[in-house]
């Protein structure tokens, strides 16, 4: 079965409006060039209670949900807690982890001309970066050598963590979707067609829409606008599906289009 993708985004600055979140559109667009599709995303606080409970309903479903932010290892980070919490498991050091955040402590020792100290209180600390729920699997960070990490839940749900740095985050969740679902990519395989319709109401739309989703394996979307600056009050109307049943649901709008009388503008073809 085709798993559904899903996103948490963790973290106080977004709610807050310190920081704006970058994540949402460029997961869409990374699923997108892949023929993937995100179906839902979510945002969360740094609240334990609340990421406990958005990661457990997301380990008791069967979606691939990637979770960005909340990672490291200050006081403001809960995520790693959070997700064992959920999962009902102890965390522990990750051997693999750990050696990739001694070989990024070392890197950084020969930069500054320093001997490396395991026991510099510094470096201590930086060893819980790599404290993960029991039974999880790394995703390598291209970046700085820091990993995340993979767990599976009780439903079948892959939960994937990154770091909130998208400069981190985005090519740790592409190298996930290029091995992990890899099988899913599906580039052509789907399309969405629609047009531009002047002067109608959606409700007048509306068996049209109707008629066109039980005949034909496509959804249809109807998106309205009142002060567009170049087309003004409009509604976008289209189908998007595979690409084989797209084609002839759309003429098929068209032509309903036309006994209806709309005015109709540019069309659209989107990947």
């Amino acid at each position: 079965m085709t798993p559904s993708f899903g996103l948490i985004i963790v973290g106080d600055e977004i709610l807050s409006g310190k920081r704006s979140d970058k994540h949402l559109p460029r997961i869409i667009e990374l699923l997108a060039q892949r023929g993937l599709s995100l179906s839902w995303a979510r945002l969360v606080g740094d609240d334990r209670v609340r990421i406990t409970a958005a990661l457990r309903e997301a380990f008791e479903g069967s979606d691939a949900v990637f979770c960005c932010g909340g990672i490291g290892a200050t006081p403001d980070d809960h995520t790693r807690q959070c997700a064992a919490a959920a999962l009902g498991v102890d965390l522990e050091l990750h051997p693999q982890a750990r050696d990739l955040i001694e070989a990024r402590m070392r890197d950084l020792a020969a930069e500054r001309g320093e001997p490396f100290d395991p026991q510099r209180p510094d470096n201590v600390h930086r060893y819980n970066m790599g404290v993960f729920p029991v039974g999880a699997r790394i995703i390598p960070n291209p970046y700085n050598k820091i990993p995340g990490f993979s767990c599976l839940g009780a439903g079948g749900a892959h939960v994937h963590f990154v770091p909130g740095f998208p400069v981190m985050a985005w090519p740790m969740i592409e190298g996930v979707l290029d091995t992990d679902y890899a099988h899913l990519h599906q580039q052509g395989a789907s399309q969405e067609r629609s047009v531009i319709v002047f002067g109608a109401m959606e409700a007048a739309l509306t068996p049209l829409m109707e008629q066109i989703e039980r005949t034909h394996t496509v959804k249809v979307f109807s998106l309205p606008s009142v002060d567009h600056p170049e087309y003004g009050r409009h509604i976008e109307l289209g189908v998007k599906g595979p690409t084989s049943a797209v084609a002839p649901a759309y003429a098929e709008m068209l032509a309903g289009l036309h006994r209806h009388g709309a005015q109709l503008g540019p069309e659209m073809v989107r990947p």
